[in-house]
């Protein structure tokens, strides 16, 4: 061992070129050291480049990362050649080896010319990362048209269904609306017929006066007015319902066109009003119309239907909601607490002028439900975002809606809540659209 540490160390044994070292043992360690370090180096490269291969073979020009690694192989054998050569005279290995490096250094050269210009083509990662932003949007946008289509399907095939159930129920309720008039007038001849002759004939035959007997007759001549008044009035019943399902559905009335809102507000609450009614302890939800004096508004009938539709049924959803809660951490002082806040739904409209513009049409519709967190309601025209449980919410109700006043009816759909203070949407839209809405919008609306 101490004879070959002196070989190494010494000056005294053969050093092939020695000479270049100046007989220096710690000038030759010097080389032999950083020239170790560089091979280590290099020899760590080309693994790390296999590895990144064989996990990214998606990456383009991977070959070229191959030769990269032989090249790098072929330098880090030359650096040890040096180290050999210190002490062995096998110049000829070393020249081999440094001409295996020039040959895949040229190749390697020659074969990376063609592919400057293809790897300057390739995106920054700016532009990629630009690239997945409107990748991800029109991701974002085609799920939202695709849901919005599917809904607008939906409610389309729903009103035809309405319209034709309505039209179907409209013409036998109206033969019964139209004939109970004549039949009042028909019974009450007869009921004068009748009491004239009992004036008449004080002592009908044995006959008679033993059906007279048997047919409560007293009781019939009551009984009866009352009976068709209240025929009269079911029937006219039943021709508002039909009434509003038309309305409501507005089938014949896709185009825009010159509409009373008042009308289809009216409609959507008379769907709606067999959830207005009280339901178990849940008292009834007041409803309170403050319309304005309003003209006629241009616009789509059905999809604003629509757009009442929605924020209704969210605000008697919220009403129930509260009402739960209420019922839950409350219940021994439910009673007084319903009491104290009874469930109303506020809706009012007026025509506004805003500085600069047209006529605006408002409609408010309020509730003193729970309200909105400040921190939701950045998100609820969001489609398919919903707070309420699975199976009672789409969360594209607000989205349509949203859709419907601002792009259809170049309109705004406010949101003003705050959590305990109720919750108001204000649609506020132009009393006349000042143009003609292009073919595409118009097929859109006959045909969502």
């Amino acid at each position: 061992m101490t004879n070959l540490m002196h070989t190494l160390f010494g000056s005294q044994g053969y050093i092939p070129h020695g000479h270049c070292y100046l007989w220096q043992p710690w000038l030759v360690w010097l080389h032999v050291a950083s020239n170790a370090a560089i091979a280590l180096a290099y020899f760590s490269i080309p693994a790390l480049l296999l590895y990144f291969i064989a996990k990214r073979r998606d990456v383009p020009f991977n070959w070229m990362f191959v030769l990269f690694g032989a090249f790098i192989i072929a330098c880090g054998i030359g650096h040890l050649m040096d180290i050999w050569t210190i002490w062995h005279p096998n110049y000829w290995l070393s020249g081999v080896v440094k001409a295996f490096t020039a040959i895949i250094s040229i190749y390697t050269a020659i074969e990376l010319v063609p592919l400057i210009p293809q790897a300057l083509a390739l995106p920054s990662p700016a532009k990629l990362e630009a690239a997945n932003r409107e990748l991800e949007r029109a991701l974002r946008e085609l799920q939202s048209t695709q849901s919005r289509l599917i809904q607008a399907e939906k409610l389309s095939n729903l009103g035809q269904l309405v319209s034709g159930i309505a039209h179907e129920i409209n013409n036998p309720v109206n033969f019964i609306y139209g004939n109970i008039n004549h039949v009042s007038s028909y019974t009450q001849e007869l009921l004068n017929l009748l009491a004239l002759y009992r004036e008449t004939v004080p002592q009908p035959a044995p006959a008679v006066a033993e059906v007279l007997a048997e047919s409560d007759l007293e009781f019939i001549e009551g009984d009866l007015p009352k009976t068709l008044s209240s025929m009269q009035i079911g029937a006219d019943r039943i021709r508002q319902i039909v009434l509003s399902l038309r309305n409501f559905s507005r089938v014949d009335e896709a185009e825009m066109k010159p509409v009373n809102l008042h009308d289809g507000i009216d409609s959507t609450l008379m769907i709606l009003q067999h959830r207005l009614k009280p339901k178990g302890d849940r008292p009834c939800i007041q409803v309170v119309r403050e319309y304005g004096d309003l003209p006629k508004v241009e616009c789509y009938a059905g999809q604003l239907n629509q757009v009442f539709m929605n924020i209704l049924s969210n605000a008697i959803d919220a009403l129930e909601e509260a009402h739960e809660t209420h019922q839950a951490n409350q219940s021994s002082t439910l009673e007084r607490t319903l009491q104290d806040k009874a469930p109303v739904i506020k809706i009012c409209t007026r025509l506004i002028e805003p500085d600069n513009a047209a006529k605006q049409v408002e409609i408010c519709i309020a509730d003193n439900g729970p309200g909105i967190p400040k921190a939701v309601q950045a998100q609820i025209y969001e489609a398919f975002y919903t707070t309420k449980p699975l199976g009672k919410g789409t969360g594209l109700g607000l989205a349509i809606s949203h859709q419907i006043v601002t792009e259809k009816h170049r309109g705004q759909l406010i949101c003003q809540s705050d959590t305990g203070q109720g919750t108001t949407f204000l649609i506020q839209i132009p009393l006349r659209q000042s143009f003609v809405a292009p073919e595409s919008t118009r097929t859109a609306a006959r045909n969502p």
